[in-house]
């Protein structure tokens, strides 16, 4: 089509839609701790709840310096062989005291913790999300893990339920319709329902190393958990439930990617120039 032929309408939907689509490189990374090798420290259950077997929710923070549409988000666990995903739910919180009740005192502290209640989420079995797996070790054994040790204050430090092994997984998560998200800190929260045996989400290095793809953030907060007893409320893994006279704190792996979503002046701007190149491509056709 040539341009004497578009509308000055048309134009300027079309360039709503260029900036929309091309803001940025799709799938770009906004956050990532997956640029090492996943260390053996740590290994934290995250499940959907299902008939007799709790809901378990283990958080990690990422933080976004420009609004971004998340598209997809990758992150590394055990599971146990032969087993198959039932179902799967990706959430994003905000950080207490943000989408939240008062402080209950039921945990040491709120102070740094997810939210109470879910910002957005993503569910594979609603079809709001497609994911594939790989197997990238068929043996990895953990050194400690979090499982059923999740108990309000003054129970909560349990020095964690001991060592996990299984098989290392990476699942790759593709949003059916991204999650947009305005500048802010958030927590990403990675929940597996598989056939049997449970899904555990395995730590990240901390501090973030700053070589490529690895995106270190500050503050850097460390990881929450919580199971249905404990909700709305959160005990962080490493300070809380490990303990000890030194905590160990605890990042999870994970990568999210995304495109960033354009301010409203770059589409009044981008719009504005189109539209005047096409009144001056229309009058060069008039002479």
């Amino acid at each position: 089509m040539r341009f004497r032929d578009v509308s000055l309408t048309g134009i300027g939907a079309l360039a709503i839609v260029l900036v929309a689509t091309n803001s940025a490189t799709a799938g770009s990374i906004v956050y990532s701790n997956l640029g090492v090798n996943v260390p053996n420290s740590m290994a934290i259950a995250s499940r959907v709840g299902s008939p007799g077997l709790q809901e378990i929710e283990a958080a990690d923070d990422f933080i976004l310096s420009s609004s971004i549409s998340l598209t997809s988000a990758s992150f590394i666990g055990l599971i146990p062989a032969g087993v198959s995903v039932l179902d799967m739910n990706l959430e994003i919180y905000r950080v207490f005291p943000a989408d939240s009740g008062p402080f209950d005192g039921h945990v040491v502290t709120r102070m740094n913790s997810p939210s109470d209640v879910a910002l957005d989420e993503r569910q594979v079995s609603a079809n709001e999300a497609t994911f594939s797996q790989t197997t990238l070790a068929s043996s990895f054994n953990a050194s400690n893990s979090v499982l059923n040790g999740i108990f309000p204050f003054p129970n909560q430090t349990t020095n964690g339920d001991g060592p996990v092994a299984g098989q290392e997984v990476r699942f790759d998560v593709t949003f059916t319709t991204p999650i947009t998200l305005p500048p802010d800190h958030y927590f990403f929260v990675p929940q597996v329902q598989l056939s049997s045996g449970n899904f555990f989400w395995l730590s990240a290095a901390r501090p973030i190393p700053g070589t490529s793809p690895n995106t270190p953030i500050s503050p850097d907060l460390q990881a929450w958990i919580r199971n249905q007893a404990l909700d709305p409320d959160w005990s962080r893994v490493g300070t809380d439930i490990v303990g000890g006279a030194t905590p160990p704190t605890f990042n999870m792996a994970f990568q999210l990617e995304g495109d960033v979503v354009p301010e409203p002046a770059s589409l009044v701007l981008l719009s504005t120039g189109l539209i005047a190149c096409a009144w001056r491509l229309r009058r060069r056709e008039r002479r």
